[in-house]
């Protein structure tokens, strides 16, 4: 059975039926609260509760810690990105967990940063070390992966383009919500990963809508490839992709063509200057909301709201 973990700055909370019922322990990290799951389960059992709406929740992923995510994951966002889906390779960037902030805090966009956008991802949080070289299997998928977040991997798309730089255009402080709750799920519930739904809206108007079912490569296939040359630890945190929907999107075929005959510095000049009309990056101001669940309800991850504001 699933349990819902929340955080504040000094406790731990676990989220039950009838409200939030404090975890007795001495953890500070991630890590060290998943190592004490006596104390969790305890918590899940308690009547001893205060309403959830009392609390001021952080992100229940602590900082430092490994920030991994992948690239074009979505059938969906591949195409709309201009590429060939059954050609996309299964790759990763990494994040600074400096980016990490609360599901509910303002992501801020800093003062050089014109092109602001979003994405709804599912984050993996690791319950215990994967060294280089593990075997990752669907029998043992869950002996590694300990729980699910809500994500929003916000994007710098004029650092990010131009530079090929994911790092610094995704590394921002507050460039990384997560939560609100850190769901631990059992190895049944983990079969579940592919009825998710990611949904992401913006002042109320859907953006993104999509089920996991549109994912190209999977936990276990992407396990199976990190652990090749990375290493997780308990409370590191894997980010796996967004689907269609976000600001940007691939111009036509044949203007890509134009422009790939062009100087660099003419290429994305013109680029910039066409994205800038687009409305749909994120302004000052704006109200972000990212959920992500099972449409029966069984699995349910939260819903986060963030408010963009524009450095001075």
């Amino acid at each position: 059975m699933s349990i819902s973990v929340l955080r504040t700055t000094y406790d731990w909370w676990v989220q039950t039926p009838a409200g939030a019922a404090r975890i007795d322990t001495d953890a500070v990290t991630t890590r060290e609260l998943l190592a004490d799951r006596a104390a969790i389960t305890a918590a899940a059992a308690s009547s001893d509760t205060v309403a959830v709406e009392s609390l001021s929740l952080i992100s229940p992923v602590t900082a430092p810690c490994r920030v991994v995510a992948q690239m074009t994951n979505f059938v969906s966002h591949v195409k709309d990105s201009g590429m060939n889906p059954d050609t996309v390779p299964l790759t990763f960037f990494r994040k600074s967990s400096g980016s990490i902030s609360g599901p509910y805090d303002d992501v801020v966009r800093p003062a050089h940063v014109k092109l602001l956008d979003y994405e709804v991802e599912i984050g993996l949080v690791f319950g215990r070390e994967m060294p280089v070289g593990s075997d990752i299997g669907a029998e043992n998928l869950a002996d590694y992966v300990a729980g699910l977040v809500v994500t929003n991997d916000v994007s710098a798309r004029d650092v990010q383009l131009p530079k090929t730089q994911f790092y610094e255009a995704k590394s921002y402080p507050t460039f990384t919500p997560v939560g609100p709750a850190l769901v631990l799920l059992d190895a049944d519930e983990l079969k579940r990963f592919s009825d998710l739904r990611l949904r992401l809206w913006v002042n109320g108007r859907a953006r993104q809508n999509m089920t996991v079912a549109d994912m190209i490569y999977r936990p276990v296939e992407t396990l199976r490839e990190l652990t090749r040359f990375q290493r997780m630890d308990s409370g590191d945190l894997l980010l796996t992709g967004t689907p269609i929907g976000t600001a940007i999107s691939a111009p036509p075929k044949p203007v890509q063509f134009i422009a790939n005959l062009l100087p660099p510095a003419v290429k994305w000049k013109m680029f910039f200057e066409g994205q800038a009309k687009n409305p749909k990056y994120l302004k000052d101001g704006d109200v972000v909301e990212v959920a992500i669940g099972t449409d029966d309800g069984a699995i349910d991850l939260g819903r986060q709201r963030t408010v963009v504001r524009y450095a001075r």
